[in-house]
């Protein structure tokens, strides 16, 4: 699948992959910094921003989806950056293509399993009426009483665009991600390792990497370094983009 990309800076590629009902223009700020001493790929994972859609959405066929844009692209090994969802599939890639992975971060997520957590969110793409819609305004006050975080609300409406005839469309295949969030939650295949430089950056607010995780990590990821970002919650990148730079630009440097 040829996947949407931004490109930004020049230098050794960092490609950056986003979570789950995120797309790339979530890493904008990151990237722009990053962009100062690297080629910073942003991507929209496949159902996700301006990627084609598809009924089938797991790890491996992600994880391809990545290969195939470093080959297509020419860039001989990246380094890779995942958030969440886009973490997952970064392990994914690394312990299966690790010939086009010259290092590994992962933000705020570990290589184990997750149980469903996103039904509200999922139930507000299915209820908000946009054929009635006449405003973004419109559709924040809809969501409210359903998702009542305005950070949530306003992370969500990102993926509303407009039709050429101007009414309101999900820009993100949400019936597909509602149909495979089992296979979302999955971890990483027990056996599957990555040698490689990996480094694993968890919020200090965030409970999605605990401290008993490290172990499961090492199990994978034998190199693994780990650093925490205080006072953020799991979009650490959003919440704190200049301490994330800098443990990125010391990282991959």
């Amino acid at each position: 699948m040829n996947l949407n990309f931004r490109i930004l800076g020049e230098g050794e590629p960092v490609v950056v992959l986003h979570g789950v009902f995120g797309a790339s223009d979530n890493w904008q700020t990151v990237g722009k910094s990053l962009a100062e001493n690297f080629a910073v790929y942003l991507v929209d994972l496949r159902n996700h921003g301006l990627s084609p859609h598809s009924d089938e959405m797991n790890y491996p066929v992600m994880a391809q989806d990545i290969r195939e844009l470093i080959e297509n692209e020419n860039l001989g090994r990246a380094h890779i950056v995942g958030h969440s969802m886009g973490g997952k599939v970064a392990m994914e890639l690394a312990t299966s293509f690790p010939e086009v992975v010259k290092s590994l971060v992962v933000v705020d997520i570990a290589p184990k399993y997750y149980p469903p957590h996103h039904q509200e969110i999922l139930n507000s793409f299915k209820t908000l009426d946009l054929k009635n819609l006449t405003s973004r305004k419109d559709a924040d006050d809809a969501l409210s009483s359903k998702l009542t975080n305005p950070g949530v609300r306003q992370f969500i409406l990102k993926n509303l665009g407009r039709n050429d005839d101007g009414s309101f469309e999900w820009k993100l295949n949400h019936q597909a991600i509602d149909e495979n969030i089992e296979n979302i939650g999955k971890g990483l295949e027990e056996g599957k390792t990555f040698s490689g430089q990996s480094l694993f950056i968890n919020g200090s607010n965030s409970d999605y990497i605990r401290g008993e995780d490290h172990e499961l990590i090492l199990s994978h990821f034998p190199k693994a370094q780990f650093k925490t970002v205080n006072g953020a919650g799991h979009w650490v990148h959003a919440e704190k983009p200049g301490e994330i730079t800098s443990i990125l630009i010391d990282f991959l440097s």
